[in-house]
């Protein structure tokens, strides 16, 4: 009996370099504090941010993946039409079809597979696993990740559990191949106990009886669905679930917490971030990244964007392992240890 060909399997993959995109705009605390019924130290206090970068009226979601895109490209000194395989992560693409991965692909020269992940803040690690698990497999010697969201076209700005943390970005990797280790086990996964607790605000479908919602504001008025979310519930349990999630990718790297060169967490909130790295016992010879103080909370592009500055700003860092987690919406959650380029 005649055997199947199989791709050449590579052993190993690697980031090969970040890009990133960021809103042109920069809103202050005390831009939208009014709007809320709060203040800027209430804010600062809260959350550790004290701006946030939004998109202009005339950049779109796929200018900002366009942006990112090429500077990873760049980065990487990878040509465009050299990738195999472009994977988006997005909850803020206006259309549900076709996807933003195809816009990319077409931007950058590339006629590869191309498609999109909804997983929200987690969205960028799930992105790595697959391009991790793409180039090893031999089906792509390059994949492009890209994190990306416009989440200020669904902001309610009246709102207070979330719009104030909210900023718009896109952050991008390469993964190519490697001849050593450098993506470890990716740690993931979802609680969908706690589905609702991060979401909009409503649905033309009610998911659960498949019947139209009705309409809260008035007959023949149109309701745009906002961001929303339960703060109190998601902060515990990013605090106490995380640290855990965390922990397992150390392990499932095989590393302790003291051989890290940096922690690269989503940007959801200062004092999360603070919880894990004490939870964590890091060291404080660990980097951490803190992009969330001038850009806020980016969801999907967070933990791109804030590996790409980390770097920028530490070059040192090239080469050390950095732990990088993402959690939100879902309840989803993806961690690894990746090596920085």
């Amino acid at each position: 009996m005649t055997t199947l060909k199989q791709n050449e399997i590579n052993r190993y993959s690697r980031i090969l370099g970040y890009g990133a995109a960021r809103g042109e705009v920069l809103v202050h605390n005390n831009d939208i504090v009014e709007a809320i019924n709060s203040s800027d130290e209430w804010i600062t206090q809260r959350t550790g941010i004290s701006t946030r970068h939004r998109a202009s009226e005339n950049q779109s979601v796929a200018d900002l993946a366009f942006g990112s895109a090429h500077d990873a490209l760049a980065a990487a000194g990878v040509e465009g039409a050299d990738i195999g395989a472009v994977i988006v992560s997005t909850i803020s693409h206006p259309y549900a079809t076709p996807s933003l991965a195809t816009l990319v692909a077409e931007e950058i020269g590339s006629k590869c597979p191309a498609y999109d992940i909804s997983a929200a803040c987690a969205g960028f690690c799930y992105g790595i696993a697959q391009a991790d698990a793409l180039v090893r497999s031999g089906a792509a010697q390059y994949v492009l990740v890209i994190g990306v969201e416009k989440l200020s076209d669904f902001i309610d700005n009246t709102e207070r559990s979330i719009s104030f943390l909210l900023g718009d970005g896109a952050g991008a990797a390469v993964v190519g191949v490697s001849d050593e280790p450098g993506i470890a086990p990716t740690v993931w996964g979802s609680d969908g106990s706690r589905w609702g607790t991060v979401g909009m605000t409503h649905s033309l479908l009610d998911i659960r009886n498949r019947d139209f919602v009705q309409n809260p504001v008035g007959e023949g008025e149109k309701i745009w669905p906002t961001l929303r979310q339960d703060g109190p519930s998601v902060f515990r349990w990013a605090v106490w679930e995380m640290a855990k999630v965390a922990q397992q990718a150390l392990e499932a790297a095989g590393i302790t917490a003291d051989e890290l060169g940096a922690l690269i967490p989503h940007q959801a909130n200062a004092r999360i971030i603070d919880q894990m790295a004490k939870t964590l016992k890091l060291p404080e010879s660990v980097a951490i990244a803190r992009d969330i103080a001038d850009a806020g909370n980016t969801s999907a592009a967070s933990v791109p964007l804030a590996a790409h500055r980390l770097l920028r700003e530490n070059p040192e860092l090239s080469g050390t392992f950095a732990l990088q987690i993402g959690f939100g919406a879902g309840l989803a959650f993806a961690a690894q240890v990746v090596v920085l380029p």
